[in-house]
């Protein structure tokens, strides 16, 4: 135990120190050779270009410090098992970090070299192999861990936008593991996540508002990469579900935001590795918070859902099962406080049964198609118009095709909108509903393009003349009933 002592002393003092030394001369070097983070005014705001490589001093003063404590120490070897195994792997990712940070990477080779990472680490024995005390095949093992150390690697990445945040976040989250690694008594993971702590602790103090260096990715997903390889082994010491959930609860702030932007962007159809600005560090930015302030809170967060985690981890499991309760509770408290517009409306549409809705309506519009396509006269097809404007939420409808003009005046009176869609040079459909709308704004576009698509070529087959260019046209009108023209009257687009 005294030897443990020693040799944590001698990590956590050497790391700093050679981060605190390393860091301004990385960061000389970089200025030297313009390795800048350049602001572009949308989500990079700082005020000049930083140098972006702080991965580097915080890499080899992680080495240097155990290097150099093994050429001291003759039991260095053993105590030291699990830092050494980790480092083919983190060398990957923290070349492939340091690559994309000089020359730059597609989303895609990141995701592959980051998989690899996660590979190589799973062959060094970082693997998930047992849950709750029973044994899971490796086939179920190697993936899960890929995932997490992938998920890890980017969590830390993404949340990577504010002076200080990643570096702070990683720093308070290898402190919550060490406490763990001290609780279960694991020397090999207490040794290994010291040299850390004091290697993030050192570049701090060049990396805090107003930042002179930035970790970059090689940094980030470094850092991020190895504290999810001390979660897998931290996992793998606990014999109940809440203890189980704990590495998860204490990484839990860069992995909510991560989860967020997946899920956002889904929503909004937007590319998922595309980057943005509603982040939860950009959301406390907006209200007003200094990027100092942002970096404190979130790190106190972070610190907080780590100290539930080691709740989780040493206490009754009903015990981490109220902790891991509080914790749901804490992170439902912080997405309302961020009031996310686009999972507010997924929710809605979501209590409102509009899933349904939009089923019904698609498969109105597949039955709507083969109605069309199999008509053999214009009565069939505005029969057809007829159903799938009704089962649409429309009020009325009618048809021009060739020499036969159809309609349907609508049930009621009052303020009521028009859907024109032209598919020749006299042939038209419209369809009428009342405001407010009953038809799914989801069906408007797919069922106008459907009609004039089948339309224009029954129109065709029917003798009708020259068809248009696409041209859909939406007046509003307040009216009681339709009257049939035998003349084609021009819609002016509003």
């Amino acid at each position: 135990m005294r030897a443990v002592m020693l040799s944590t002393i001698f990590l956590s003092v050497c790391s700093f120190g050679l981060s605190f030394i390393l860091t301004p001369l990385v960061r000389e070097l970089a200025r030297r050779r313009y390795w800048f983070d350049h602001p572009d005014n949308y989500r990079k705001k700082h005020a000049m270009p930083v140098p972006r490589i702080g991965g580097v001093p915080i890499l080899l003063a992680f080495v240097g410090s155990l290097s150099v404590l093994a050429f001291l120490s003759d039991n260095a070897a053993g105590e030291q098992s699990l830092a050494w195994r980790l480092l083919p792997a983190s060398a990957v990712i923290f070349g492939l970090g340091l690559f994309d940070d000089l020359f730059g990477l597609t989303a895609r080779q990141k995701l592959l070299g980051q998989i690899l990472a996660a590979s190589l680490a799973c062959w060094s024995g970082i693997q998930v192999q047992s849950l709750a005390g029973g044994t899971i095949a490796s086939y179920i093992g190697i993936p899960l861990t890929i995932v997490w150390l992938v998920g890890c690697a980017n969590a830390l990445n993404l949340i990577d936008g504010v002076d200080g945040l990643a570096s702070g976040v990683g720093f308070t989250a290898t402190a919550i593991i060490l406490a763990a690694a001290y609780v279960y008594g694991d020397a090999q993971l207490f040794l290994a996540a010291i040299p850390l702590a004091g290697a993030l602790l050192a570049f701090l103090v060049f990396n805090w508002h107003p930042a002179t260096i930035f970790l970059g990715d090689s940094g980030s997903l470094w850092v991020g990469f190895v504290l999810g390889c001390f979660g897998v082994v931290w996992s793998q010491k606990a014999e109940s579900m809440p203890a189980i959930a704990a590495p998860i609860v204490a990484l839990s702030v860069p992995l909510l935001d991560m989860g967020l932007s997946v899920v956002r962007r889904f929503l909004q159809l937007q590319p998922i590795f595309r980057g943005d600005r509603n982040h939860i560090h950009h959301r406390l930015l907006e209200r007003g918070l200094s990027p100092g302030r942002v970096t404190l809170i979130l790190a106190l967060a972070s610190g907080l859902v780590g100290s539930l985690a080691l709740l989780q981890s040493w206490a009754p499991k009903e015990v981490g099962w109220v902790a891991l309760g509080v914790w749901c509770v804490f992170v439902g408290m912080g997405l309302r406080e961020l009031k996310y517009s686009e999972f507010g409306i997924a929710a809605r549409l979501v209590r409102q049964n509009h899933l349904r809705s939009m089923v019904k309506e698609n498969l109105s519009l597949l039955r709507c198609e083969v109605a069309l396509k199999n008509a053999a006269n214009a009565e069939e097809c505005w029969n057809a118009i007829r159903t799938v404007s009704s089962e649409c939420g429309f009020c009325a409808a009618a048809l021009r095709l060739g020499r036969w003009t159809y309609d349907e005046l609508p049930e009621q009176a009052g303020d009521q909108y028009t859907l024109h869609i032209p598919f020749s040079d006299s042939d038209y459909v419209q369809l009428m509903c009342h405001f407010p709308s009953s038809a799914g704004p989801m069906v408007i576009g797919p069922l106008a393009d459907l009609l004039r698509t089948v339309l224009s070529a029954k129109s065709a087959e029917f003798g009708a003349v020259q068809i248009l260019p696409t041209k859909v046209m939406v007046a509003a009108a307040a009216q009681t009933s339709w009257a049939r023209s035998e003349q084609v009257e021009s819609v002016q687009q509003l």
